[in-house]
């Protein structure tokens, strides 16, 4: 690892983020332009990522497919918004096995239409309803600006895709999965999202309404970090999904869809991270604790070692992911550093002394210093490993709220309302109309991020932008 020290983030968030995921080993530049590579590490936070919304998934009747990554290009055409939408950004495959193809193929840039084609298939009465289907797969946008996990031409993700006999259970099922990427967000990232739905011109191409979750990121932009789409019966007209109702009438289904992808990683480096790198959450952090022996002979390495095999195996009993760091030839100082850049939420360290005083040494990655070390005894350490993965778990969410609140005002006016998006996330009335929209994006940069869809039934105001009479408020922010 480079001794060099961070870019800070105060100073060059963008160059502090891009050399973060690089040298925290959890990303790569892939040989093609605008690819990554996900290394180890990244990927192991990935993998606990899947677990945690996985089994929210299944917890809520999902079950896990698999579709081919190639489609017809064909398929996309058939929805009109959803080529329109989709169009700049498809990659497609024109020759096969050295031949050109009759007919060409788009690499998956989501799968709404692959799946429309088989529940056309599937779907034929009320009772094979509804239809509740997770994919976790890769997928291939030709994104012209790229940025590691933020924005790459292939990305991970999950996309869940269901078929439901009325507008009423699609609904209640868009909701419930936002519900689900709010609880995962909060709860296991430690991120607490803005959420609501999207304004008719940021909504996802075929959908009726879309809902997605908004995370403020440590440079104050916002972060789409997950959606859910009600897709009406847009794809089902497009791709005759229909079932046979129980008075024996032809309907078409109602359809959703909805995703999360590793751009959330991303979410969790800027939202946590400081300057000296990674703030892991300690639910989904690969590692949660590192254990660092010190000893500068081999009498003392002995001791040492046996008391670090001890700890280290009780902690994993408990269901604890610690790593033992007793690489050769590095100092206990740059064994700090290594995994502080690295985000672990806990270091423990043994020595000499520790072995001799049946103790450990604590020291938390959120509160670096002496204000975030302790001492304990080594018969408690697994209980005290635990209160602290809890507390800094907490602490993470707690930090993260209180930042989010403190950069997010009400303007008083138009002019205001352009100096708190210069720095922060507004919270705004809006007419509702495209033209004020579009107007605001040019003249400050910022866009409509979700207009909450509760607590404001009984209130007006005036649009921020034209002053007409406004039933929506909006969360604007310069973004991702």
């Amino acid at each position: 690892m480079s001794k060099k020290k961070l870019p800070s983030r105060t100073e060059d968030f963008n160059d502090w983020y891009n050399t973060v995921v690089i040298r925290a080993d959890l990303a790569d530049y892939g040989p093609a332009r605008g690819t990554m590579i996900v290394k180890p590490y990244g990927w192991t936070l990935w993998e606990n990522m899947q677990q945690a919304l996985d089994r929210r998934f299944k917890d809520t009747g999902h079950v896990n497919a698999g579709f081919p990554m190639f489609i017809p290009k064909s398929f996309i055409d058939r929805e009109a918004s959803h080529v329109e939408g989709f169009s700049p950004e498809l990659a497609v495959v024109t020759i096969g096995g050295g031949k050109q193809l009759e007919e060409p193929l788009v690499v998956r840039p989501t799968s709404e239409t692959i799946i429309g084609y088989a529940y056309s298939k599937w779907i034929k009465s009320y009772r094979d309803l509804p239809v509740l289907i997770n994919l976790w797969n890769s997928v291939v946008r030709w994104e012209l600006r790229t940025k590691l996990f933020l924005r790459t031409l292939e990305f991970w993700w999950q996309e869940g895709h269901t078929a439901h006999a009325t507008y009423e259970q699609a609904q209640e099922e868009t909701l419930q999965m936002l519900e689900v990427y709010i609880d995962f967000a909060r709860n296991e990232a430690a991120i607490p999202p803005f959420f609501g739905r999207k304004s008719n011109s940021e909504k996802f191409p075929g959908a009726d309404v879309t809902y997605s979750i908004e995370a403020m990121m440590g440079d104050k932009k916002a972060l789409q970090a997950g959606t859910s789409h009600n897709l009406g019966q847009n794809f089902a007209k497009a791709f005759d999904i229909q079932y046979l109702d129980p008075n024996n009438e032809m309907q078409y289904c109602w359809t959703t869809s909805w995703g999360l992808s590793t751009r959330f990683i991303g979410a969790m480096i800027m939202t946590h991270g400081d300057d000296q790198g990674l703030i892991m959450p300690p639910r989904l952090a690969p590692h949660q604790a590192v254990l660092i022996p010190i000893y500068k002979d081999e009498d003392q390495k002995a001791t040492v070692m046996d008391s670090v095999a001890s700890v280290s195996a009780e902690l994993i009993e408990q269901g604890i992911r610690v790593k033992v760091d007793d690489r050769e030839g590095f100092t206990p100082g740059h064994k700090f550093n290594y995994w502080e850049l690295r985000g672990v939420p806990v270091r423990i360290e043994i020595g000499p002394k520790d072995v001799a005083n049946q103790s450990v040494a604590l020291a938390r990655r959120d509160v670096l210093g002496r204000e975030g070390k302790s001492i304990v005894p080594q018969e408690s350490v697994t209980s005290a490993v635990n209160d602290l993965l809890i507390d800094i778990q907490h602490s993470l969410l707690e930090r993260a709220t209180n930042f989010r609140d403190s950069n997010t005002s009400e303007p008083r006016d138009y002019a205001h309302f352009k100096e708190i998006v210069a720095d922060g996330f507004a919270f705004a009335w809006w007419c509702g109309g495209e033209t004020c929209e579009t107007a605001i994006k040019n003249e400050t940069k910022a866009t409509s991020r979700c207009i909450p869809d509760s607590g404001l039934e009984d209130e007006d105001g005036k649009c921020i932008y034209c002053g007409e009479m406004s039933t929506d408020k909006v969360y604007f922010a310069r973004s991702y």
